[in-house]
């Protein structure tokens, strides 16, 4: 796995892509269904040739996340800027609990492996495999301490295929977040080295 700012800047991408999405199904009760199937469909890419085929193999894949990685990262002047990086760190945090919990990481991976019929049978969007992710994640990340808080409209979050949209964004969130560490994220670079990811993120959006 290339260790480049280019790929850790994709990776940040992806998961500033998942983040957004959740923010918009927690308030609004909808998102954009491409960015949404490009998050899902990065759970079953297991063994991408380059990062960015982990997202689908265009930039186009990543343009949200992009958008937000660049924005949130240089201002976070907006309340749900603020809100969107908040998952962010946080999915960083969980991954880096997961990173040690062996056992924990097996589950996941192999019940997504089980999910592959699904994604395969019925496409990335579809509820069926929204409410197979989202039991993945209530099983096994939502068990550690630290657990992500949804922030938004409590009528929109009370309905089953809005919760399942939350969770298996927040599962394909930690997929990005092992990528951005496999290409050698740390969470120093997030205050240290943001200004040449914001750049670079930017000269990726013209």
């Amino acid at each position: 796995m290339s260790r480049s700012l280019h790929d850790r800047t994709l990776a940040l991408a992806g998961l500033c892509q998942a983040a957004a999405l959740v923010q918009q199904i927690a308030h609004q009760g909808t998102c954009e269904e491409r960015s949404l199937e490009t998050c899902i469909r990065s759970l079953f890419a297991t063994n991408p040739a380059t990062t960015l085929d982990v997202y689908g193999g265009e930039l186009s894949d990543v343009h949200d996340g992009l958008k937000v990685l660049s924005t949130v990262l240089a201002q976070q002047s907006r309340a749900q800027d603020a809100e969107i990086l908040r998952y962010v760190l946080n999915l960083i945090h969980l991954e880096s609990k997961l990173k040690k919990n062996p056992e924990m990481l097996k589950v996941i991976g192999s019940r997504i492996e089980q999910a592959r019929h699904t994604a395969s049978h019925f496409g990335y969007s579809h509820s069926n495999l929204m409410a197979n992710l989202a039991s993945i994640y209530g099983d096994t990340l939502s068990t550690f301490r630290l657990r992500i808080q949804v922030t938004g409209n409590p009528q929109i979050l009370q309905r089953n295929e809005n919760a399942d949209k939350v969770r298996a964004l927040l599962l394909a969130g930690i997929r990005s977040a092992v990528l951005w560490r496999q290409s050698g994220g740390h969470r120093w670079q997030l205050i240290f080295a943001r200004k040449k990811v914001v750049t670079h993120a930017r000269a990726l959006l013209r």
